[in-house]
């Protein structure tokens, strides 16, 4: 089915659809398969204003502090708020939106997997390569080779 979407639509599509259905040929696991729309479904204003600020702000070196004054809550409040009605820490939840910048950029550029790792925010490699392969089960060229196979590197 995922090959027939490819031919006749485009990989784009089919890399959705075999998301959406968790398709892994390979038959691994499913963990690359997620993907990441944030965790909106709560009353609490503070950190939905943070949600958005991170979302927007993710190439940026940001620190907890600097999220909660942004939102006018104590840095301790702010991260049990936050947990609360996210199921994420401050921490996890920036991770998992550069995550999800860089699979897409990975699936859709030419881009360098060291251009997609300062492109979304990290300067460290390895802390890049360890946060990618924790969200998605792969390495970040792994994860090309899989979804973006006209690009080698």
């Amino acid at each position: 089915m995922v090959f027939l979407i490819e031919k006749y639509f485009d990989r784009e599509t089919a890399i959705e659809v075999a998301k959406v259905s968790e398709i892994d040929i390979d038959r691994n696991e499913q963990s690359e398969f997620m993907v990441f729309n944030g965790q909106k479904e709560h009353q609490d204003e503070a950190v939905l204003e943070a949600q958005e600020f991170i979302e927007a702000n993710y190439r940026e070196k940001l620190s907890i502090e600097e999220i909660a004054e942004k939102v006018n809550v104590s840095g301790r409040n702010f991260i049990r708020r936050f947990k609360k009605a996210t199921s994420n820490t401050p921490l996890e939840y920036v991770q998992r939106v550069k995550i999800e910048a860089a699979k897409k950029l990975i699936e859709s550029s030419t881009l360098h997997i060291q251009e997609v790792m300062f492109d979304v925010g990290y300067n460290d490699d390895q802390a890049f390569r360890k946060v990618f392969k924790n969200f998605t089960g792969l390495s970040p060229l792994s994860y090309r080779k899989k979804y973006n196979p006209e690009m080698t590197i």
